[in-house]
């Protein structure tokens, strides 16, 4: 093990208080390459942006998400972001199944109900931290595979399903805890009525491309709600995403709060945008449109500062866009990979694979405030995007104000 390794580990052993030992024999005989690359994530995207429960974390540094994801994008395992898992689904980022885990305050007699199994990565990160998860996947192909990996990596604790999710698992209820993976409109009823009384349900509620995170306690056989975040998850497979009462428009792409003016509400979120990472809605006279922007700051060469929207986009219809935002820096140093502020977009197929990403920018050094716009094509195979915006990597402070997509024969004056 080398010397950044061996740094990396007791990073992490000191932030979480986690003794963990292993000698040379023992590593040279269970040798993984992606070792080094987990603990570093776990250090960096989830100790260090709030995550402390030992337990969890231990588990996230046991769990080789790599297994869970097709070979392809398997360089890309310990990234601190979704992936493309085929049938239109994504595995959930590092962070966020982190952060549901914690939420759940998982106890070794629970038995916990998910919903949603996908690839199984939040399924193992549970498993030795509760005495059984029932998971439920309602796309066939993904629950077989998923049931196939959790098998052979012996995660025998964990019971899978294939089937809608959103109608339990009567069987086996009540459960002790509930993590619903996918975001429904509004909390399925089979599911309050499963969860036992005192029980905590975590789960995404909201409008495809706009969510709330809720931690929720079942009290006197009712929901009690606490918000935790706002959240993006990829639209569900199903009646219930058919269904959906608020569906987007893809043929009319816009940035929701794009002049960050609505109040921060008692989640402490910038409203309309995820993944907050080092961002600060700030009031400012000089602020470009309206009375805030959005502020990045960051000192740490490497360490994440952004925000990022999901929007739906079919390129059969929209061939182009423009993008333009209002934008300002000070003392902007590159940080590893050249990393540097700007606005991105990137497009996504029916499948949720890549299809590639633009860009304003990047910009470095210190300027004032500058409008800034570029005209676009968008992919024809292109059915949503996602918007983002920040520092990336590279420290100093960014700012941000009237981030847009215009289409062309629409555009603001």
């Amino acid at each position: 093990m080398n010397r950044r390794a061996k740094t990396i580990i007791r990073g992490v052993i000191l932030a979480t208080g986690i003794s963990v030992v292993v000698s040379s024999a023992e590593a040279q005989r269970h040798r993984d390459p992606f070792e080094q690359a987990r603990r570093e994530l776990v250090q960096n995207e989830i100790v260090g942006v709030g995550v402390t429960n030992k337990r969890v974390i231990e588990s996230m540094i046991n769990t080789k998400r790599h297994e869970f994801v097709p070979r392809h994008v398997r360089n890309m395992a310990y990234y601190d972001m979704a992936l493309p898992i085929g049938d239109r689904q994504t595995i959930s980022s590092p962070f966020i199944v982190a952060y549901m885990t914690e939420c759940l305050d998982p106890q070794p007699t629970d038995r916990v109900l998910e919903i949603g199994t996908g690839s199984g990565y939040q399924a193992a990160v549970l498993s030795p931290l509760v005495k059984d998860v029932y998971t439920i996947e309602i796309v066939e192909t993904l629950g077989r595979k998923s049931s196939a990996v959790l098998h052979r990596l012996r995660y025998n604790n964990v019971h899978t399903k294939i089937g809608d999710g959103f109608k339990g698992w009567p069987e086996h209820a009540p459960f002790d805890k509930i993590v619903v993976t996918c975001s429904p409109e509004k909390v399925p009823t089979p599911l309050v009525e499963q969860l036992k009384e005192g029980g905590l349900m975590v789960i995404p509620v909201g409008e495809r491309y706009q969510q709330t995170m809720y931690l929720m306690r079942k009290v006197d056989g009712k929901l009690e709600r606490e918000v935790l975040r706002p959240t993006l998850f990829v639209p569900m497979t199903g009646t219930a995403e058919e269904s959906r009462l608020v569906a987007p428009d893809p043929t009319k792409p816009s940035i929701v709060n794009g002049s960050f003016e609505e109040d921060v509400k008692e989640d402490g979120f910038i409203p309309g945008w995820y993944y907050q990472r080092q961002a600060e809605r700030v009031a400012a006279d000089d602020s470009p449109d309206g009375k805030h922007h959005v502020l990045f700051r960051n000192l740490d060469a490497g360490r994440g500062s952004r925000v990022l929207q999901g929007l739906a986009l079919d390129g059969r219809v929209v061939h182009e866009i423009e993008l333009s935002t209002w934008v300002g820096v000070n003392k902007v140093v590159p940080g590893p990979e050249d990393a540097l502020p700007r606005l991105m977009i990137s497009f996504y197929d029916n499948q949720r694979s890549s299809l590639g990403q633009v860009w304003l920018g990047p910009w470095q050094g210190t300027f004032d405030w500058r409008k800034e716009s570029r005209t676009v094509r968008v992919p024809a195979r292109t059915r949503e995007a996602i918007v983002r915006v920040g520092l990336f990597g590279a420290t100093g402070e960014a700012k941000f104000d009237d981030v847009r997509i215009n289409l062309p024969e629409a555009k603001s004056p």
